[in-house]
């Protein structure tokens, strides 16, 4: 399972997300990566043109006096710069109808995010400090000091507030670091602050706003502005005090304690094999041996882990400490789980709750709790919950995991499709694509990203759940962030671990449905594709310095994505705990709200299960591993004779697993579902020797513990 920030489950959604947060046009990057608008592209001209913006030599200039990487291009017109691009390009798109304007009297609300000061050598430093080849590596900067040298100054907030009120707007929250300002108001005041006007537009099914031209801002502080978030959202916020537990679910028996326990001698032999049951689930002390944690030593101590997802179950350390005396293990004692959530649905997003889907975010947040716990279980974990599952949400709890800079390793089981191409009704096509992200988005994220780097924080992403994206979204891209170079990408594979807690193959996840036939007497293929890690290479972002000799096959000359794995197959997944309401008697208890377990996987799992790793190699190392690619890289490159990392294209697993079900998901009153899931198969994605689009570099041993323990690189 992995929970998608803002990700489509039908198109209109997708085209909800566009609208939501303001600008469209391609993403032009700098080393981190100008991707399909660089000189370096293989990108076609019709395709730039498209999607690549300009750079005009009035536009906003880092201290060096060069362009700013990033920022969007602005045009000095009179007293007033315009921001090139911001005005969504899908507007020209005669599909996207204009059908009135929006009311002026009506709410609307954002973020204005702030450039850093001396941007490009912030973003200099931290290249620097991540690359064990540089001489400061590891010279982290402490907070204090980042916000001495390179925050955004009182002054320069100040300025920029004062602009938002004399246009008429309300000024709120100030950012953590004093990222961003927010500001609401109406939509006559947004007009006026941003030189524009606010129409709106049919998308399917419904009828959404946006600014009408490209958004201006005062020539004075334009230096000052590096993006502009939320103007698109209008609604009411709901803030309820819990969402409730959610449905219940219960695996099926026949599953097995550990690989190959049991096999399915009373069904079809499949592709002339009798396959083994998937496991009920694998358990913390297992993952840990097959891993080499267990080997390792290592617990965590002294280390701290941030979560963010969206929402805040109440039932977080409870249903973790019951998890972990069931199997165990010691659970959080004193202060060693902190939930730092903001309340529930607290946003000025609108409908956040039932947009971005209520209480199924808990079994997220479970999994990434638990997951982390048990790879290390006697590290800090710090839960960030957001207020919706909209970036300004998101981008806003990031930062303040930052601003704290209590958390080192940060896990983030989310994402998106960057690219939509499967609505040819809208213009959206794999000729002419929609893309979901933007400069402001991205710009927004970096700076948080990088801001970590220096301050020595490492975040990491699930890759996501659906292959290389064409069967979800129509074109095959990777998704953002864990596209993002500044971001480590978590790939994920199956895994099989034995009696004795060892690893007895693991290969990458993709997966093949097939099912019983009518007579049951043979098995069919009902899904050639069901699900799998999500990986590819970038279009957006250039290959980054620490993939150079390593991703040797590129393609687009693009970030390749994931940079690394660990198992995310549901039917070799993890078991996890999590109070649930369920509406039968089953076999873990009568009727009602209660505790219950259950399997799960996705790489929504491998993520938070690699932040637990990192969690314990760190107490090893005595210091933060801070950004962790150049280090991962680094690791697979300097050793041959004896690889760092475990090859999955060597592993022989066998073709699949059946995995049994309840009909009702809940108990045997309406029968059993058989079903043979496949091993890799995912999508155009191959696991291959090497660095390869679903394992990234390969997956964790002991060795790559003692090792990054060790400094050794």
């Amino acid at each position: 399972m992995r929970r998608e920030l803002r990700r489509p489950a039908l198109f209109a959604a997708a085209l909800m997300s566009l609208v939501v947060f303001a600008a469209s046009g391609a993403v032009a990057r700098a080393e981190s990566g100008s991707g399909g608008c660089s000189a370096k592209s293989t990108k076609s001209e019709e395709w730039k043109a498209a999607h690549c913006k300009g750079h005009d030599s009035g536009g906003p200039t880092t201290d060096s006096g060069q362009p700013t990487a990033g920022t969007p291009t602005a045009a000095k017109t009179g007293s007033r710069t315009v921001l090139k691009g911001t005005r969504p390009v899908w507007e020209a798109n005669p599909k996207f109808q204009q059908v009135g304007m929006v009311p002026t009297g009506n709410a609307i609300s954002g973020k204005v995010w702030l450039q850093a000061n001396h941007a490009d050598s912030l973003a200099a430093l931290a290249k620097a400090v991540s690359d064990p080849k540089s001489s400061q590596y590891k010279h982290y900067l402490s907070h204090s000091q980042y916000v001495s040298q390179y925050a955004p100054t009182s002054k320069q907030v100040a300025d920029v507030s004062s602009w938002l009120k004399q246009a008429g707007l309300q000024v709120g929250q100030v950012g953590p670091d004093n990222h961003f300002v927010a500001f609401s108001g109406t939509v006559a005041a947004a007009s006026a602050a941003f030189g524009t006007t606010f129409g709106l537009y049919n998308a399917p099914g419904q009828v959404v706003q946006a600014p009408s031209t490209d958004l201006s801002v005062p020539t004075s502080i334009a230096g000052m502005v590096l993006s502009v978030t939320g103007l698109t959202p209008l609604g009411h916020v709901i803030t309820p005090s819990d969402l409730g537990p959610p449905g219940g679910f219960v695996n099926a028996q026949p599953c097995s304690a550990y690989y190959g326990q049991k096999t399915a001698t009373t069904l079809p032999q499949f592709q002339g094999k009798t396959l083994p049951y998937a496991v009920c689930g694998y358990v913390p002390s297992q993952l840990r041996g097959a891993y080499g944690v267990t080997q390792a030593g290592f617990t965590g101590q002294g280390q701290s882990v941030a979560i963010t997802d969206a929402f805040d179950s109440s039932t977080l350390r409870s249903d973790a400490n019951q998890y972990s005396s069931r199997h165990g293990d010691p659970g959080f004692s004193g202060d060693q789980f902190s939930d730092r959530s903001v309340p529930e649905g607290a946003s000025s997003d609108p409908e956040p709750i039932s947009t971005c889907g209520g209480n199924g975010w808990y079994a997220e947040q479970a999994l990434d709790v638990e997951a982390v716990h048990g790879m290390a279980p006697a590290a800090n974990v710090l839960y960030y919950g957001s207020a919706s599952c909209y970036d300004d949400d998101f981008l806003a709890t990031l930062a303040r995991v930052v601003e704290d800079n209590n958390a080192s390793i940060v896990t983030n089981s989310w994402g998106q499709p960057t690219v939509i191409a499967n609505a040819p009704d809208f213009g959206c096509t794999p000729e002419t694509p929609c893309l979901t992200i933007n400069d402001d988005i991205v710009n927004a994220y970096e700076s948080v990203f990088i801001q970590g780097a220096v301050q020595g924080i490492g975040f990491y992403f699930s890759s996501g759940d659906a292959g290389d994206e064409e069967q979800n979204a129509g074109f095959v891209h990777p998704d953002y962030p864990a596209g993002d170079p500044w971001v480590t990408a978590v790939g994920g594979t199956s895994l099989g671990i034995d009696k004795n807690n060892q690893r007895s193959f693991e290969t990458g996840w993709g997966t093949s449905k097939w099912s019983l036939n009518e007579a049951g007497t043979e098995w069919q293929q009902v899904l050639p594709f069901q699900y799998g890690a999500g990986g590819g290479y970038s279009q957006i972002f250039e290959q980054p310095w620490y993939q150079d000799g390593v991703v040797t096959d590129n393609p687009t000359g693009g970030r390749a994505v994931p940079d690394i794995g660990l198992v995310g197959d549901p039917t070799t997944g993890m078991l996890i705990g999590q109070t649930q309401l369920f509406p039968l008697n089953t076999t873990q208890g009568p009727a009602g709200v209660h505790y219950g377990e259950y399997r799960i996987g996705g790489t929504s799992l491998s993520s938070p299960l690699m932040a637990g790793i990192q969690a314990a190699a760190q107490q090893g190392r005595g210091q933060r591993i801070g950004f962790a690619n150049p280090l991962i890289y680094d690791l697979f490159r300097n050793y041959h004779d004896e690889a760092t990392y475990f090859d999955p294209s060597g592993s022989e697993p066998g073709v699949g697993n059946v995995r049994a079900d309840y009909a009702n998901g809940l108990n045997a009153d309406a029968g059993f579902l058989y079903s043979v899931r496949t091993f890799n198969q995912d999508s155009s994605l191959k696991v291959d020797h090497g660095w390869d689009d679903v394992t990234g570099v390969g997956t964790v041993t002991f060795r790559y513990l003692h090792r990054v323990a060790s400094g050794s690189n």
